[in-house]
């Protein structure tokens, strides 16, 4: 029974998935048959939607190809118009332009340029479409006449406002890097700001359409003018101050330094014209008369210790009290060397300026010729100034004034210090323009050269007259000038060692190292020192007295030495003598002894040798007491001519107549004290006033006024 169930329960299921899947087909069936008849509905309504689209688009081609159509109409009409308006503007440019260009560009330039660039685009139109319309002449004309405004006015702007520079503020611009900080630059007030950029447009305008080039030779000619003008009233400023000593400088700059006293010191040489007009006068006096009217004689004891300030100054006062103030020629040649000097500075510095100003206004490929033809005048006026010091000098070498050379000294050395900056100023401009400083420069240095060499032959030719020669046996004017020239030149050393380099090698000593420099020099101030003394030598035999040529050339030695000592001369001559003060010292010593000797015939009678022997306690004989009397009275007489010849001569040096005087007390009172105590009680006469004038310590009285004329 069971297994009969089971298959009957199958069948039922069965039976029943059976029924499940009819009743899905079924329904999979009804939607089918739904979905056709949606997608037939569909096709129909697209396929009118498409009919209907077609239809459209028929009717809408045709109105949308009028209307392109017609917009092309318009716009040709449109452009058509606007281009007879652009046309028409050009027939109406010479009208509407005419008034501003006759009136001129003064206080309007951006309005003027606009005007004159409508112009210009009317040339153009007509040169191109029209060339016969009589408008193409007549705004030719408005345009070459708008263009001779704008040149006129370039030149009424810079004639305007180019004004020579003050010196003050030359002075102050060429020391202004190295002692006075300011906040405003002199170079800016050149030109104002404003019209500055005018002529700027102006420029610009001029090499864009005017394609004339004229206005660079007219601003070159105006700047030229006021340069040389700047450079003329600077010159100007030192003439009118030419009575003022030492360096003139603006007030600013003084009032900087007193507020300021740890600023540096300029990098230019510092003239000092005082320090060079003694010297010239010092040289002059040897070449043309002595100051004391005698020519060759130094009157120059009264100065003691050798010191350079003082002796220069009591030559100085000297020279004023014969001749007068030194206000002078001399004072006149210090102002040109020291306005020539500022010149040269003042050109550099206001030549960096004019081309830092030319580079805004005058076109890039314009700028460097523009600018060598700017800086012509006021460059050759220098060179011309500085060959004319070259002539004088030479001229005054030639009289054997070699006074002379120490005015090139100063310009020579500020010239080469100034040539870098020189060269970078004038770079780019023509061979010629750069080669016009080296030129002076070489003429200098061999004018230089010259002087040095005939200097130092003339010390070595001075005459041996007995007029030429100090009575008192002082220091020769020779040797006082052939120092002090010596002196001036540790100043220019470098200066001084390229002339007599040019003149060994034919090049300046720039191309050698400091050591040859140096050696060079310590050579020619060694010829120098052994000329003079080879003459003083010689000059020193013109005395009949051979103690006053002792005295002379003691005086002149020791001058030497100590003039050597004192200043760096003494280094200088060691590069190549090393032992020059020993040398020295020995020479003097030398002849303090010869002078020494001059007093033998005052101690010769009285020395030991020289006297009788005499018994104590005996009586003495006739001849005894004759000796005693003759060698009292040669002592005597010795003594007293020479205390009255020796008193009138001179040894400035205050050490050294110490020294002597020292020397003498003990070498004759030690004599005389030993005599006098042995025979002053001897009976030797009756009249012991008459032979014994003369106590031991009368001597030395006598004798400490040796040298001294007002004792």
């Amino acid at each position: 029974m069971i297994p009969t169930e089971d298959a009957s329960a199958r069948k039922r299921h069965i039976e029943e998935k059976l029924q499940q899947e009819q009743e899905t087909l079924s329904f999979i069936r009804e939607s089918l048959e739904k979905s056709d008849q949606l997608t037939k509905n569909m096709v129909s309504i697209l396929s009118s939607f498409e009919s209907r689209l077609m239809q459209l688009e028929n009717s809408i081609i045709p109105v949308h190809k009028q209307t392109e159509n017609l917009q092309r109409l318009q716009d040709n009409v449109e452009k058509t118009l606007s281009c007879l308006d652009h046309v028409i503007s050009y027939y109406h440019v010479a009208k509407d332009t005419e008034k501003i260009i006759k009136e001129g560009p003064a206080g309007r330039l951006e309005e003027y340029l606009n005007c004159m660039a409508k112009i210009q685009k009317a040339v153009e139109y007509f040169q191109d479409n029209n060339p016969d319309s009589p408008e193409l002449n007549r705004v030719k004309f408005l345009f070459e006449k708008g263009k001779e405004s704008l040149e006129s006015e370039f030149r009424n702007l810079l004639t305007r406002h180019c004004k020579a520079v003050p010196p003050v503020i030359i002075l102050d611009l060429i020391a202004g890097d190295d002692e006075i900080e300011t906040s405003e630059d002199p170079s800016l007030n050149l030109l104002p700001e404003n019209i500055l950029q005018d002529l700027t447009c102006i420029s610009m305008w001029l090499v864009e359409y005017g394609r004339n080039l004229d206005f660079m030779n007219v601003y070159y000619q105006i700047r030229s003018n006021q340069l040389d003008r700047t450079i003329k009233g600077l010159k100007e400023h030192f003439r009118k101050n030419s009575s003022s000593s030492g360096v003139l400088y603006s007030p600013a700059i003084q009032n900087k330094r007193k507020d300021t006293p740890s600023k540096k010191a300029i990098k230019r040489p510092v003239f000092i014209p005082g320090t060079i007009r003694k010297a010239q006068n010092l040289l002059k006096q040897y070449s043309q008369h002595g100051l004391d009217g005698k020519k060759g004689v130094s009157n120059l004891a009264p100065t003691e210790g050798h010191d350079h300030e003082l002796r220069a100054k009591h030559l100085s006062d000297t020279l004023n009290e014969k001749h007068g103030p030194a206000v002078g020629k001399e004072d006149i040649l210090d102002s040109e060397i020291d306005s020539y000097i500022h010149c040269v500075s003042a050109f550099v510095k206001l030549a960096q300026i004019e081309y830092q100003l030319l580079t805004g206004i005058i076109p890039e490929h314009h700028q460097k010729k523009t600018f060598d033809s700017l800086i012509q005048e006021a460059l050759d006026g220098l060179m011309v100034e500085g060959e004319s010091i070259v002539s004088t000098a030479r001229r005054a070498i030639m009289r054997h004034d070699y006074s002379a050379v120490l005015t090139i000294f100063p310009i020579l050395k500020h010239l080469k210090q100034m040539k870098q900056e020189f060269d970078q100023v004038l770079q780019g401009t023509a061979a010629s323009t750069k080669n016009k400083l080296p030129v002076l420069i070489t003429s200098m240095e061999t004018t230089g050269a010259k002087a040095l060499e005939e200097f130092a032959d003339s010390i070595k030719s001075d005459p041996d007259k007995e007029y030429n020669m100090p009575k008192d046996g002082t220091v020769h004017e020779l040797t006082s000038n052939a120092i002090l020239f010596l002196q001036q030149l540790l100043d220019f050393q470098e200066t001084a060692s390229a002339m007599l380099a040019s003149q060994e090698t034919g090049s300046s000593t720039s191309t050698y190292n400091f050591e040859f420099s140096r050696r060079l020099l310590s050579n020619y101030i060694c010829k120098i020192l052994g000329n003079l003394q080879l003459n003083l030598h010689s000059k020193a035999k013109v005395y009949e007295d051979t103690a006053l040529g002792a005295v002379f050339l003691l005086n002149n030695f020791n001058y030497i030495l100590k003039s050597l000592e004192k200043s760096e001369l003494i280094q200088l001559v060691a590069v190549t003598q090393k032992n020059a003060d020993k040398t020295y010292k020995a020479h003097i010593d030398e002849q303090l002894h010869i002078y020494q000797r001059s007093w033998v015939k005052v101690t010769s009678p009285i020395n030991e040798n020289n006297m009788p022997a005499i018994q104590p306690g005996t009586k003495l004989k006739d001849k005894e007491r004759q000796a005693i009397k003759d060698r009292f009275k040669a002592f005597n007489d010795g003594l007293e001519e020479l205390c009255k010849i020796q008193k009138s001569w001179a040894i400035p040096d205050k050490e050294q107549r110490d020294k002597i005087r020292r020397a003498q007390k003990e070498n004759v009172t030690g004599v005389y004290s030993n005599f006098w105590q042995k025979y002053a009680n001897v009976p030797f006469t009756k009249n012991t006033e008459k032979y014994i004038k003369y106590r031991v310590e009368q001597v030395e009285d006598m004798i400490e006024k040796l040298f001294d004329t007002s004792a």
